[in-house]
């Protein structure tokens, strides 16, 4: 049960996230009851979603690695969704928890995907950061840090406000189940 009510978006506002391919989602009506901090919070977002060179398919393993860790059940609902858009095979979304031991993953999403753990824990360590600057130019790197710290704050942010996606529509295909780590 969300812990604010829900705002009434501006219409300009909500045609801006339609139209970055969007949809009006409990959380942003949530955040609409800061107008302002939402319109960035949106920008934000969607720059991290459409304008990085970096994978979208390797972004969204990242974000979906962080919803495992912050065991954030709306982010992992929402960007399930994002992810099966994305093309991210379901062989890897099945395998993500056991992604060191996993053949599925290459150097690449490796690296992003340790990178990811640590910044979730607080800590880049050097071999990491190394590791990382071997797949990734500067560029690329930065896109990863942000894009991981981004989806650090989100689940805080919706434990925070109680954000569910109760009354939500998806994309029409089923998720699958939440990791075992959800469901304590």
């Amino acid at each position: 049960m969300s812990r604010l009510p829900y705002a009434e978006l501006d219409p300009a506002l909500a045609e801006h996230i339609v139209t970055l391919g969007g949809r009006i989602l409990n959380l942003y009506r949530l955040l609409g009851n800061q107008p302002r901090l939402l319109e960035a919070w949106i920008d934000f977002a969607y720059t991290l979603r459409r304008a990085c060179t970096t994978s979208r398919v390797l972004r969204e393993l990242m974000i979906l690695r962080t919803a495992q860790l912050a065991r954030s059940e709306y982010e992992w609902h929402q960007h399930r969704i994002m992810a099966r858009q994305a093309g991210v095979p379901e062989e890897k979304v099945a395998d993500l928890e056991r992604w060191r031991e996993s053949s599925l993953f290459d150097a690449r999403e490796r690296a992003a995907l340790a990178l990811t753990e640590e910044i979730v824990a607080g800590r880049v360590e050097d071999a990491t950061h190394a590791a990382a600057m071997r797949e990734f130019d500067r560029g690329e790197y930065v896109e990863l840090v942000l894009t991981a710290s981004f989806y650090v704050m989100v689940p805080r942010v919706l434990d925070a406000i109680g954000a569910t996606a109760e009354g939500e529509e998806g994309d029409g295909a089923p998720d699958p189940p939440a990791p075992a780590q959800f469901r304590l």
